[in-house]
């Protein structure tokens, strides 16, 4: 690997620069499950195109690394060159493709430093309109739930210990990079805590649904059950803090999440259509909560 310009821009010539340990961030990235697990692990996520990288380091992120092949440099040029200090590797789009997977369309990829999640209550702190996402372990609709979160006033994001990460590439791309402007952090334990053998009782004080009670929130949860109240007849006003709580596709809430929130709310098909995409729907409700607020 050829070292120029004090050592920023690395010139990858040959499979054998792609051994260097320094690249390690970029191997193996269509493998999502492998990557969903190392990226958090070594505290870093991926940023893909000139917009996302942009709003990434707007948006106060570190970049560890920069990777783009020869024709992208004097496009990425106004990002890299703010942090001089940070490599920036420089390879044929072949070669680029060999370590990573994939052909870089979208220009250049940069490793960034994972931001520290903040707690629950620290997150809700301020917030009126929060949502929560339930399980949604695929990452395109959870990065269109941030954009719609982001352009529809949502205030902030949680999501389950289970739900897929919205710093994963697709998600970051889905989202368009709101993913960085819409507050965010993971429960601990949603809805409920796990209890030891022989506890009684509802839960810990980690539980998530009481977190959000303890701040003043009122859980509403998108359902198909009995009973459950009509979008546009739910009370979604002003006078009411409001977590909106989404699940999988297909199975749908938890039947615990079900018992623990504190209204069911659906919204109204038609056409014998039963219901939307979740990502759609995060859309329509967000849209309801933000029209009866008055914004």
């Amino acid at each position: 690997m050829e070292a120029v310009e004090g050592g920023q821009l690395r010139r990858l010539g040959s499979a054998e620069d792609l051994a260097d340990p320094a690249l390690d961030d970029y191997l193996r990235m269509t493998d999502v499950r492998l990557r969903s697990r190392v990226e958090v692990e070594r505290g870093l996520f991926m940023a893909e195109s000139f917009e996302v990288i942009s709003r990434a380091i707007d948006a106060g992120m570190c970049p560890r690394s920069f990777l783009m092949s020869e024709k992208w440099l004097a496009k990425f040029a106004p990002l890299y060159e703010r942090f001089p200090e940070v490599p920036l590797y420089v390879g044929a789009e072949g070669l680029l493709e060999e370590l990573t997977g994939f052909h870089l369309h979208r220009g250049a990829l940069a490793a960034m430093q994972r931001p520290e999640l903040p707690g629950v209550a620290e997150l809700l702190e301020g917030a009126r309109t929060v949502a929560v996402l339930e399980d949604i372990v695929d990452h395109t609709n959870v990065g269109a739930m941030f954009r719609s979160a982001a352009a529809l006033g949502v205030d902030a994001v949680l999501v389950s210990p289970q739900c897929a990460d919205p710093l994963y590439r697709r998600s970051i791309r889905v989202s368009m990079g709101t993913v960085f402007q819409v507050p965010w952090t993971r429960f601990d334990a949603w809805p409920h805590a796990p209890r030891a053998t022989g506890e009684s009782g509802a839960g810990s004080s980690a539980d998530g649904v009481d977190l959000l009670h303890d701040a003043g929130f009122d859980v509403l949860a998108l359902a198909l059950t009995d009973g459950a109240v009509p979008l546009d007849q739910a009370d979604l006003g002003p006078d009411r803090k409001v977590a909106l709580v989404l699940g999988a596709e297909g199975h749908g809430l938890k039947p615990a999440t079900l018992t623990a929130v504190d209204e069911h709310v659906v919204i109204p098909m038609a056409g014998g259509v039963d219901s939307l995409n979740v990502a759609a729907a995060s859309a329509v409700v967000f849209w309801q909560r933000r029209a009866m607020l008055g914004e």
